[in-house]
């Protein structure tokens, strides 16, 4: 059977998720941003949490670990170990990891923060991003350079386009208005721009998201794409300045 996967809204605009085994009984959590509304569908579905992932040290990400944590395993990035909750495995790019029974791999995608990881899980197609790839758009980099998170995007945007980007924020609509506000005349990013709002005015949320919708829509991984360096009248440039570029343009919104 395949995993059962929650989408638990947490704080204003945070997300964390709650990826289920039915036949062992056992729950991982990604991310951690607050504990009462994670332990509430716990409670209300009479789940344990057997694992707890991070995809990194922001405090909208990790505060709840404390009060959630029990007996669980908590999985986080070696580079980031000094600054999280204290971690039962400190993992790198490339390690083996098994949950619930299914084979995750770990990328480093380094950006948003220095140390910043996200998890795959092939056989579910689903692929936790933290604030890396978001819903039309990416994280602010804090900590990191633009070539180097153009590089860590690159590393996600190739997986089966069925697979389910689970990103941390509701942060789709600005994205979408954004997106469109470099190719106003084009269809793919008039028509995700009308299905989100559509979705936030009945109160949907919009993450997950489909990897082949955010490789057509997402500027953040089209900085190698012709059109939108047209749009942008940097035909010549280097994909790395074209997104640094984007996200200059995306920050001062």
């Amino acid at each position: 059977m395949p995993l059962e996967l929650l989408t638990i809204p947490c704080l204003s605009d945070n997300y964390a998720f709650l990826i289920h085994d039915d036949e062992s009984g056992d729950t991982a959590l990604v991310d951690a941003p607050e504990a009462a509304p994670i332990q509430a569908v716990l409670d209300e579905r009479g789940w344990t949490l057997s694992d707890i992932l991070l995809t990194h040290h922001h405090d909208d990400h990790v505060a709840g670990v404390s009060e959630l944590r029990g007996d669980a395993r908590v999985i986080g990035a070696q580079a980031d170990a000094h600054r999280m909750p204290p971690l039962d495995d400190a993992v790198v790019e490339g390690d083996a990891l098994t949950v619930l029974g299914c084979d995750v791999e770990i990328y480093d995608v380094s950006g948003h923060t220095n140390g910043h990881i996200a998890f795959h899980i092939p056989h579910e197609r689903l692929l936790f991003t933290g604030d890396s790839l978001m819903a039309q758009g990416c994280g602010r980099l804090f900590e990191g350079k633009p070539a180097q998170m153009w590089d860590s995007l690159r590393k996600l945007r190739d997986f089966h386009a069925e697979t389910q980007v689970c990103s941390g924020h509701e942060y789709t609509l600005t994205n979408a208005r954004f997106a469109a506000s470099l190719e106003p005349g084009n269809p793919a990013l008039i028509s995700r721009l009308e299905a989100t709002e559509k979705a936030r005015e009945n109160g949907r949320a919009t993450v997950p998201s489909l990897l082949g919708l955010e490789r057509e829509t997402n500027p953040f991984l089209r900085a190698d794409d012709p059109a939108l360096a047209t749009a942008l009248g940097m035909e010549d440039a280097d994909p790395a300045d074209i997104f640094s570029e984007v996200r200059s343009r995306r920050d001062r919104v």
